[in-house]
């Protein structure tokens, strides 16, 4: 988002933060949802991703509170407009709270469990991170809190610090077995480059990633198909990978090097789910690495095309987390001309990404379009996905 959007938008999110509670906040504060250009399902494994910020984002006005009080709103949530739902500090519990209001609620509840001096808050939030697109809407929403928080109280915490927390909120709060790849993107991305995380020490560096000036873009094509984290199947993957891990007698996947692959496969014997588990997140790791090589060494962007459509067809037929909406997304961009296409997100639905080079943008979305219309399937979202700047506060 540019300076002058950002104004304009904390602008009107202070001005209805005034509206409800009666009084100016004490700050205003944006976190961008993300994109995965690759590694997807390794952060829980211990492995690499590589992610980076999109210019939408969820914006707070807040203001601190001493009296143990947690006053929410929320612009995008239906029935919220006009009520603000009030929480005591005292009473907040894990998975007591079954609303949007526990995501930010959980943040706080984190905050204070790992010793921080939280005393209260007024918040009111608005997002224009599309909500169950694969694009971390959740973690937008967690991080702002989260900064804000930090800056009212004068935490001291670092974003990696503050990725950790809000990752603790969605898993133990919400009941959500996510990674930490989200928040740890919307937390420290910066703009222009995409962010190379090792999911284990969570070590950062971030990588140029400036396809405009190769003549290239990323498209994201929401499917409009909207999934759930914290619904039964991706905790089912997430436990496979777990059970792998054990019988291959290593901490977590990311253990297991490319090349000693097919012999941890064969040790796998029969279990096929467990083998096409392992399968993808091994591989998957490799892609990552495989594409941040390609884009620290200076050489044609387009070199990672193929590397994406490897993924895509990883998490469909080894994750088996795609889905009839996604897989045409990619199988008509790549007929359409694209150079790489893969969903991404958690998958179940949500968005896949397109690379493209700028001319072919408008074929591209248009047969996109036209083959969702000729399935019988809901017209999908296509916009441009720019590398944006991590969470910060706007005023």
């Amino acid at each position: 988002m540019s300076e002058a959007v950002a104004d304009t938008v904390a602008e009107a999110v202070a001005e209805r933060f005034t509206e409800l509670y009666g009084a100016e906040p004490h700050g205003v504060w944006a976190a961008p949802g993300r994109v995965n250009l690759i590694g997807e399902h390794t952060d829980y494994n211990d492995g690499f991703v590589m992610p980076f910020a999109l210019p939408h984002t969820a914006v707070a006005a807040v203001s601190a509170r001493e009296d143990g009080v947690l006053r929410l709103h929320s612009a995008d949530v239906e029935g919220a407009e006009g009520g603000v739902t009030e929480l005591r500090l005292d009473d907040l519990a894990p998975e007591s709270d079954k609303n949007w209001t526990a995501y930010p609620a959980g943040v706080v509840w984190a905050l204070r469990e790992a010793g921080h001096a939280v005393t209260g808050a007024d918040i009111h939030l608005a997002s224009t991170v599309p909500s169950g697109a694969g694009l971390s809407s959740s973690a937008a929403l967690e991080v702002v809190v989260a900064l804000a928080l930090n800056d009212l109280f004068s935490l001291g915490l670092r974003g990696w610090q503050l990725a950790r927390l809000c990752q603790r909120a969605e898993n133990v709060y919400v009941g959500a077995p996510v990674g930490i790849m989200d928040q740890t993107a919307s937390a420290c991305c910066e703009a222009g480059h995409a962010l190379f995380l090792d999911t284990r020490d969570l070590s950062q560096k971030q990588i140029p990633f400036d396809l405009a000036a190769e003549g290239m873009r990323l498209l994201v094509v929401d499917t409009q198909v909207k999934h759930s984290h914290s619904e039964g199947e991706y905790g089912k993957r997430r436990a496979g990978c777990e059970k792998g891990a054990a019988l291959l007698g290593v901490n977590a996947l990311r253990d297991i090097p490319y090349e000693e692959l097919d012999a941890a496969l064969a040790r796998l014997g029969d279990d096929e789910e467990v083998r096409r588990l392992v399968r993808h997140v091994v591989t998957e790791d490799e892609r990552v690495e495989r594409v941040v090589s390609l884009l620290k060494s200076g050489d044609d962007t387009r070199a990672i095309g193929p590397i994406l459509v490897e993924g895509h067809a990883s998490l469909r037929d080894d994750f088996r987390i795609s889905c009839p909406e996604l897989d045409l997304v990619v199988d008509t961009a790549l007929a359409s001309g694209a150079l790489g296409a893969r969903m991404t997100g958690g998958g179940f639905g949500g968005s896949a990404i397109v690379l493209t080079e700028e001319t072919d943008v408008d074929p591209i979305t248009k047969a996109v379009t036209e083959a969702f219309t000729a399935a019988g399937f809901t017209t999908p979202r296509v916009f441009e996905a720019v590398p944006s700047a991590g969470a910060r506060r706007l005023r």
